[in-house]
């Protein structure tokens, strides 16, 4: 249920509302718009049948919220969110939101070499997976803490937020103690405890879509980490499983739409893990753009072919930054800015 106030409310009469309501034994949740403040009533909402809410001074309106998903329902927000990353980025405002990295921490010279070269051409986040899924278990598997150092060194050279998956409960401490993003990948979207977990660390979360999960079940993962007290989820769509074979996954255009009318959150695309492949980035970064996406998480590599994950998705440094200039058209016909490069930090590729 939310509580609408009316457009003069004071702080005292903000304040009675709130504790009438949590008195009941509810939670509430703050939304601050330019005109109205919308209070957000979490809990078991036969509670408040008998609470005369109308009553209370202050109160404009009462709305009954039917979705399963509460806090991150549309209604729940003035407005859309903007999650703020470490001291430099955004996701959800004007300009779009470009994660780009290796799909692998591999070594301290390629991640240094990645972040240098993705920075001077645009991006805002590192990304790089220190923890890494895999379908088989002889398969690359990350370098763990150590690639983590390597995250944490490298942000502190060229002063990009780093972004970086976590598996499992037990690592959300440590990861939270370098990351400045904690990404919850496809497999684990509905690993229920470890979403509770990093809900109730102050980071935000990057939450990627389950291969089948719907829009529902997505948004319902996302109530988990909400639920905790974290805020801050940035909804990731990264493709499906369908019985189409000529890609690695799906993407699914049209969920991006869907989620920017059912939730506040900010949607992101990853274009990288949809297409599977390199030529495939780039058409599906425009397509996600025009489609409403506020950013793009881009698999960038120096030497793709050497990769020990996801090389054949990965583009290079060369191609990241012909990508940066080819989506400004798109990012200003969408009414987005795109962050021009910066200069000073550049490495080459040898």
């Amino acid at each position: 249920m939310i509580i609408v106030t009316r457009p003069n409310v004071t702080d005292a009469e903000l304040d009675n509302i709130r504790e009438r309501i949590e008195t009941l034994g509810m939670r509430t949740h703050l939304s601050r718009g330019e005109h109205r403040t919308i209070i957000g009533c979490i809990g078991d909402e036969t509670l408040l049948h008998e609470a005369a809410l109308l009553s209370i001074a202050g109160v404009e309106s009462v709305h009954p919220v039917l979705k399963p998903y509460k806090l991150a329902s549309h209604e729940f927000s003035n407005g859309p969110s903007i999650v703020r990353v470490g001291d430099s980025a955004e996701v959800g405002g004007r300009a779009l939101a470009i994660i780009a990295g290796p799909c692998s921490v591999e070594g301290r010279d390629m991640l240094r070499e990645t972040a240098r070269s993705v920075a001077a051409s645009g991006a805002g986040m590192l990304r790089g997976g220190a923890f890494k899924p895999r379908s088989s278990p002889y398969a690359f598997q990350g370098l763990g803490e150590a690639g983590l150092k390597m995250l944490a060194e490298v942000r502190a050279e060229t002063g990009l937020p780093i972004v970086t998956e976590v598996m499992d409960t037990r690592q959300v401490e440590m990861v939270a103690e370098y990351a400045d993003v904690l990404q919850i990948g496809a497999r684990n979207m509905q690993n229920f405890s470890l979403l509770s977990e990093v809900g109730r660390v102050q980071r935000p979360v990057l939450l990627k879509r389950g291969m089948s999960a719907t829009i529902k079940e997505f948004l319902m993962a996302a109530e988990y980490v909400m639920a905790q007290g974290n805020r801050d989820v940035i909804l990731c769509e990264r493709g499906i499983r369908t019985y189409e074979t000529a890609t690695r996954n799906t993407l699914d255009i049209a969920a991006i739409p869907v989620l920017k009318a059912e939730t506040h959150l900010p949607v992101m695309v990853d274009p990288s893990h949809a297409g599977g492949r390199v030529d495939l980035v780039a058409p599906l970064s425009f397509a996600a753009i025009a489609a409403g996406a506020d950013g793009l998480v881009v698999e960038v590599h120096p030497t793709p072919e050497t990769a020990l994950s996801d090389g054949d998705q990965s583009l290079t440094l060369q191609n990241f930054e012909k990508l940066m200039r080819q989506i400004r058209p798109f990012a200003e016909a969408a009414g987005r800015t795109v962050a021009g490069p910066r200069t000073g930090l550049r490495v080459e590729a040898a």
